[in-house]
């Protein structure tokens, strides 16, 4: 049996807001007019943990209601070739709904929630709220499971690891300029190819292996998808 190549996609906040959900921060800075030192730092969580909340049950009820695009689906139809790895920077859920079967989500997921006293105390949260007063099991209310501002990324180490046994990596909808994830691409082997799909090219090194696609998630990553079929699986 032959074995399949590793494919790696990273994503980021265009391909989702494709989908509709609102990327990051606005133009202005703000993130749903939100400074996100109110809603997106360990700071902001102690001085106001209503308002967090409401944020994100209001990020939530938005996730909802969007559905998985064309970049999603293409990107989960490449695991009927490949053995993929999507690594994102979002929280939302599109790529499992697309059927992504292997997701790790650098900045946490938003439709679980942990203990903050015990963050190895993680739950999926039913439905889009979370209140004050849920509780853990061992009595501590419960937050958001967002790595914020100033946290530690606890997933980057295997993010890492699968970028540096890459036979390809696709990089879609991603600045390129949000640290630790925008280092993971320079964990790759030089020879492997890296397919950049965005309408706003980010700025990168340059590389013999590189391929930009200066356009939407949902027309480029089906082009991508095609090209790296053509160049593995007629090997």
């Amino acid at each position: 049996m032959k074995i399949k190549k590793k494919i790696v996609v990273l994503t980021g906040a265009g391909i989702s807001a494709e989908s509709g959900i609102k990327t990051f921060r606005d133009s202005d800075g703000l993130w749903e007019g939100h400074d996100v030192m109110e809603v997106a730092t360990p700071q902001g969580w102690s001085k106001n943990r209503s308002l967090v909340l409401d944020f994100y049950n209001q990020r939530r009820k938005q996730a909802l209601g969007a559905q998985p695009n064309t970049g999603h689906l293409s990107i989960a139809g490449l695991e009927s070739d490949f053995e993929v790895t999507v690594i994102t920077q979002n929280v939302d859920n599109l790529h499992e709904r697309a059927g992504s079967t292997s997701v790790i989500h650098l900045h946490g997921e938003l439709f679980k929630v942990r203990s903050t006293l015990d963050e190895r105390l993680v739950y999926d949260l039913d439905g889009w709220e979370l209140k004050l007063g849920d509780k853990c099991e061992k009595g501590s209310q419960l937050r958001p499971h967002i790595v914020w501002f100033g946290e530690m990324v606890p997933m980057m180490d295997l993010a890492v690891e699968k970028v540096r046994v890459a036979d390809a990596l696709i990089i879609v909808g991603t600045s390129m300029v949000v640290y630790p994830a925008a280092g993971l691409m320079h964990y790759a082997k030089p020879s492997v190819p890296k397919y950049v799909v965005d309408p706003r090219m980010p700025e990168l090194n340059s590389s013999a292996e590189l391929y930009l696609l200066e356009e939407m998630a949902t027309t480029g990553i089906p082009k991508v998808a095609q090209l790296l079929r053509n160049r593995f699986l007629s090997q």
